[in-house]
């Protein structure tokens, strides 16, 4: 059962991803795919692994180029083990509590603003009427600096 290859749609399934956000992060080398006669995208079952790995990464801010950057120190000729996920991981430790001080910082400006009640955003810390900070940049300029950017887009083309 541990060499069993999985469809494309059993990975979908199991992973949560849509099978064009597979196709996409096949094409971007996140994950690889074997070919059966005829053609059809045949995973082993490590790749749910690696798109668990995926998804967390997502959700703690790293661009696919960080991620694709993790992926690379994972042996691509054995399952990983343990000790290679903790070593991934401890580099994520500095990136997450950048991420939960931003959030704290972020969380505690909107407690004083949405407490205060005054409905015109005179003392908002956020508002930026006239779009006065413009010079100091893009992004929310009134946001901590881990939250003023976007995060990166993902376009998934279907393909």
């Amino acid at each position: 059962m541990e060499n069993e290859m999985l469809l494309v749609g059993e990975v979908a399934r199991r992973s949560g991803y849509a099978p064009s956000a597979l196709r996409y992060y096949e094409r971007e080398g996140l994950i690889s795919a074997g070919r059966s006669e005829g053609g059809q995208r045949r995973f082993e079952r490590s790749v749910l692994r690696r798109l668990a790995f995926i998804s967390a990464a997502r959700h703690v801010g790293l661009s696919l180029e960080e991620v694709r950057q993790a992926l690379a120190q994972l042996p691509r000729s054995r399952n990983p083990t343990a000790a290679d996920w903790k070593n991934i991981s401890k580099h994520w430790r500095s990136r997450l509590n950048d991420e939960i001080d931003a959030l704290v910082a972020l969380r505690d400006g909107l407690d004083s603003c949405i407490g205060c009640g005054c409905l015109s955003l005179k003392r908002c810390a956020i508002s930026n009427p006239r779009d006065v900070v413009a010079s100091r940049g893009p992004g929310a300029q009134y946001l901590p600096r881990q939250l003023r950017q976007p995060p990166p887009a993902e376009a998934v083309s279907r393909g």
